[in-house]
């Protein structure tokens, strides 16, 4: 933060030549952390966060660090007409609890944010409804499949054509007097995550205002949320597409726990925090997926030949070179030899081994080319000594 901290403009650049401006939610999460670490930059940061705020109340979900980007996000001159999750008013309450109280116009203009989004994206049913993805702040998820985002699994996906896809939406738009956006053609969803961040933070808000009013409200949207994005089979909230869409949007990704954060239904709350921690559903080694792991759209497809040589391509591609590999992919499922299916066994074989050939073939000509480089293969302590029950997992586990 210190190495991207631009001190004319008061708040933390992303990245100084991929992301170079300021993007609502990161300068929130910023000020959070600049309060933990007692800086008064905190103050500083939400300010300018505040700042781009538009005459009828949206706070856009970008203020642009000196030109404008190459991407046209609406009428608006310094500022993005789109929304995106008003982390500002939890950063506020955070704020003050650290000892740095956020002055009135700052307080007055987060309390106007959520009123324009109170006012301008509420549906009949007491939802709140985004008009582009980038609103929703998961760009590419897989619950805009059914919207015509192209690539729905790892042989077709492509990250720049999904961004194209994104940049084709604005063409959509409509616009209020002020410059936000108020409408598209193609593309508006009550996203379960969005919702759930706006409610949340009007609690935070009217917390830290002792305002009944906004209270209210927090629990309004809570129950508009439990009433019609609930999914008991899946124990998580679902989006509910308004405009364009389809069964996409019950997609089980990590969005559809946030509800957790504003639900009064503490089983609901539990049933998907729980999901969490569930090896079959998000839990895995490193942090929780995006998407649930049984579910067609988690596919790593480390043991498909030409998406792996699609996914190295792209890195060379984006990044120039290639001096270090590291191979670490690998699932497990539980069983004996007896109990293990064929299908089983040459899942756990196909990403454990024959992904860990795949990675390294493919990477072997951009390492040589680049004078040579390491090769890391990660295996698992099961190598050396085993458990019971785990006959296909320890097999590809000597191999390496």
């Amino acid at each position: 933060m210190e190495a991207h901290w631009d001190e004319t403009r008061g708040f933390c650049v992303p990245n100084p030549s991929t992301y170079p401006h300021l993007w609502l939610w990161d300068s929130c999460f910023h000020a959070v952390v600049w309060a933990h670490l007692g800086d008064p930059r905190a103050t500083r940061e939400l300010a300018a966060v505040l700042a781009g705020q538009l005459t009828e109340g949206l706070v856009p979900h970008m203020r642009y660090a000196g030109s404008a980007p190459d991407t046209w996000l609406g009428p608006v001159a310094g500022t993005s007409s789109l929304s995106q999750p008003p982390m500002f008013a939890h950063a506020a309450k955070v704020l003050a609890e650290h000892g740095f109280m956020p002055g009135a116009q700052v307080l007055a203009r987060a309390r106007r944010g959520l009123d324009w989004i109170w006012s301008r994206r509420r549906t009949h049913h007491g939802l709140l409804y985004v008009v582009h993805p980038w609103e929703a702040g998961n760009d590419h998820s897989p619950r805009w499949d059914d919207w015509g985002a192209p690539g729905r699994t790892a042989l077709d996906y492509d990250r720049a054509a999904r961004t194209a896809w994104n940049k084709q939406r604005m063409g959509d738009l409509t616009f209020h007097d002020d410059g936000a956006a108020a409408w598209s053609s193609t593309f508006v969803v009550a996203p379960a995550a969005f919702n759930a961040y706006a409610a949340f933070n009007m609690a935070e808000l009217a917390h830290l205002l002792d305002d009944p009013e906004l209270a209210r409200r927090a629990a309004r949207l809570a129950d508009a949320m439990d009433e019609h994005l609930w999914d008991e089979e899946q124990q998580l909230w679902d989006d509910l597409a308004i405009v364009g869409g389809g069964p996409s949007a019950r997609a089980p990704i990590s969005d559809g726990v946030m509800g957790a954060l504003a639900t009064a239904d503490r089983g609901r709350a539990f049933a998907a925090l729980d999901q969490m921690e569930d090896p079959r559903r998000f839990a895995a080694e490193f942090g929780p997926t995006n998407v649930a792991r049984h579910h067609p759209a988690y596919d790593p497809a480390v043991s498909d030949d030409s998406a792996v040589a699609a996914l190295v391509e792209d890195l060379v591609r984006r990044e120039a070179r290639l001096d270090v590999l590291v191979v670490a992919a690998g699932i497990q499922r539980y069983g004996t030899a007896a109990e293990t299916t064929p299908a089983e066994w040459d899942e756990v074989l196909a990403v454990n081994l024959t992904g860990c050939f795949l990675v390294v073939r493919h990477a072997l000509p951009h390492l040589r080319r680049a004078g040579g480089g390491s090769v890391v293969i990660v295996s698992s302590v099961q190598a050396l000594a085993t458990q019971a029950s785990v006959a296909a997992y320890t097999t590809p586990a000597r191999a390496p």
